[in-house]
């Protein structure tokens, strides 16, 4: 079997690629990367000439950004359930997080603002809009693609769960609910001690 390797730092988007390698319950390694020195030398832009994390080694293939990363392990391990068979609401929902709801979000925390006579040019409209969107989507289905957990939901919902412990996106009672489904899985709680393991190591 091809070797896995995560590209990583624990105060990173890495954290959601990490989560997905938990879920799938197969072996990785992980490299620890600094932003200001390693993600910068030419062994790592030769992997991921943007400098930073997270990047995924599978065998020779190389996937960088977090939704393809998520999509791709998906895609390539089928054994662990993670694609769901209604394909289209899975990929509607995953990129909806990788473009109007990153944005919006980031847009938001930068202090940017769109007027409203130029949101049509930003792809996601508002912030509101983007998350009484995806609101409406948890208070008709359990999860992202359907009625089971899938690659969307370790995307996703690392978004709303992060969003809503540091006051990116509200606390809306869908999110809430959600946040309780998928927050406490296996994979999930396992994904996190290893980062913030990672984190005590720092000096």
């Amino acid at each position: 079997m091809d070797k896995l390797t995560l590209y990583t730092h624990p105060m990173s988007r890495a954290r959601i690629a990490r989560w997905m390698l938990e879920e799938l319950g197969e072996p990785y390694e992980t490299v620890v990367l600094d932003f200001a020195t390693t993600m910068k030398a030419p062994d790592y832009l030769a992997i991921n000439p943007m400098g930073k994390v997270p990047a995924l080694r599978h065998g020779s293939r190389i996937v960088t950004e977090c939704a393809a990363i998520c999509t791709y392990l998906a895609d390539a391990f089928p054994e662990a359930g993670l694609m769901p068979a209604d394909r289209a609401a899975f990929y509607r929902w995953m990129f909806f997080g990788a473009g109007p709801l990153e944005q919006a979000v980031t847009n938001a925390a930068l202090k940017v603002e769109v007027p409203p006579d130029r949101r049509g040019m930003v792809g996601y409209g508002s912030l509101e809009q983007v998350v009484a969107t995806l609101a409406a989507r948890l208070d008709q289905s359990p999860y992202l693609a359907g009625e089971t957990f899938s690659a969307a939901d370790v995307y996703v919902g690392s978004q709303i769960g992060w969003g809503m412990r540091f006051g990116t996106l509200p606390a809306e009672p869908a999110f809430v609910a959600y946040w309780d489904r998928i927050g406490h899985r296996p994979a999930a709680i396992a994904a996190r001690e290893k980062d913030d393991a990672l984190l005590e190591q720092k000096p």
